[in-house]
């Protein structure tokens, strides 16, 4: 999940389907989603969590999200802030209150202590360490409810399930586009199809997740950083290049400042002993031997095993994000299409690589929002499987 939908889904520019039910719950849920996303990029590789408390009146008196893993979660800190007045209350929490000693205390714990009346939670946690507290609540006579049809709440929590679910990352694919489809022209000049506000979303969103990856073209044609910049940053993400031939240039930007800022090439197993390797690692880079059979589904595995990555933004032509569809592999897309036309059939497009007979063989993504930056138009899509 990105921080762009701060700025569009929470703030009213979607459509939503009408709740005809239990209003006020809805929009207590809607804003502890909202809640939530502000520990995007402190609180991952947990989930982002948001909590409402109401007092017994049904007015809002307290509000709280996770902030940082390790930390205090959304129950307690909204708990905090509602004081006496949550007893009687009822608490709104975006996913199932944990019911295990980790390196918090149980939050269900916390809800019974305070006297809470009535909990109502929008999606049950399908980690088995930390499920059951909702079985806890209500053997302490804590009437509980499940609200699984609140679709912020449901977006939200799309990665963090399917992590649980696959053990791979949230993949994001983000691309610039003209109105006729093209990323760049036919000599391969992309700079700047979008604007500045919405390279500027992008660099903020560079600076929440966990790993960027990208792809040989992109490195042979830009030299890239790919780090987050004139933003605030919330955590350095993993630059991370599929490299199947280790044919990265030593002298590249990204292999230079490999010390300050992390580094995987992910290449053949037979590049990893070969003799260029070391002068990648002396540089502070970390190689990743590819698996032969699945080799972008066996790095995102990795990703998350080893390095605790919980989503990734991939910033990359069309042949690798070609690879990443082919494998089934993105779950969402962030599209920025600006108000450009080239009208060039040679210039390259976000995606290649498929050859759909069938309009029915291709991926059906679901429109979650869209708005604008300056003039460019922002689009977020989802796969309707992960809602």
């Amino acid at each position: 999940m990105t921080s762009v939908l701060v700025d569009t889904v929470f703030t009213g520019e979607c459509d939503r389907p009408p709740m005809n039910q239990h209003p006020h719950d809805t929009r207590m849920l809607r804003l502890a989603a909202r809640m939530a996303l502000r520990g995007h990029g402190g609180a991952e590789p947990n989930p982002l969590v948001g909590c409402v408390v109401c007092d017994a009146e049904g007015v809002i008196a307290g509000t709280g999200f996770h902030r940082r893993c390790g930390q205090g979660h959304a129950e307690r800190h909204a708990l905090d802030a509602a004081s006496d007045r949550a007893r009687g209350g009822t608490a709104y929490v975006t996913l199932e209150p944990c019911a295990h000693h980790g390196k918090t205390s149980p939050c269900s714990d916390a809800l019974i202590e305070a006297g809470i009346a009535r909990v109502v939670v929008g999606s049950r946690d399908p980690n088995p360490v930390a499920s059951g507290g909702m079985n806890t609540l209500e053997a302490a006579g804590i009437h509980t409810e499940l609200r699984d049809d609140v679709p912020e709440v449901q977006w939200l929590n799309a990665p963090f399930l399917h992590r649980i679910r696959t053990g791979r990352p949230w993949v994001l694919a983000k691309w610039a586009q003209t109105i006729d489809g093209r990323i760049a022209t036919a000599s391969g000049d992309s700079k700047w199809i979008s604007g500045e506000q919405s390279r500027r979303m992008v660099h903020r969103e560079r600076g929440r997740t966990d790993a960027i990856l990208t792809g040989m073209g992109t490195v042979l044609a830009d030299d890239p950083m790919m780090n987050a910049r004139a933003v605030r940053i919330r955590r350095t993400a993993m630059r991370v290049v599929f490299d199947p031939k280790l044919a990265t240039p030593v002298d590249s930007r990204l292999v230079r400042s490999a010390r300050t800022i992390p580094l995987l090439i992910a290449c053949r197993a037979s590049e990893v002993q070969s003799e260029r390797a070391a002068s990648f690692i002396a540089a502070g880079a970390h190689l990743h031997p590819l698996d032969e059979q699945r080799p972008l589904e066996n790095l995102l595995q990795a990703l998350a095993r080893e390095h605790s990555v919980a989503n990734v933004m991939v910033e990359a032509g069309g042949g690798l994000v070609g690879q990443l569809l082919a494998a089934d592999l993105i779950d969402a897309a962030l599209v920025f299409t600006a108000p450009r036309m080239l009208g060039d059939g040679d210039a390259p497009g976000p995606a290649r690589g498929l050859s759909p007979e069938r309009i029915s063989d291709t991926m059906n993504l679901e429109l979650v929002f869209s708005g604008r930056r300056d003039s460019d138009l922002v689009a977020w899509y989802q796969r309707p499987n992960h809602r």
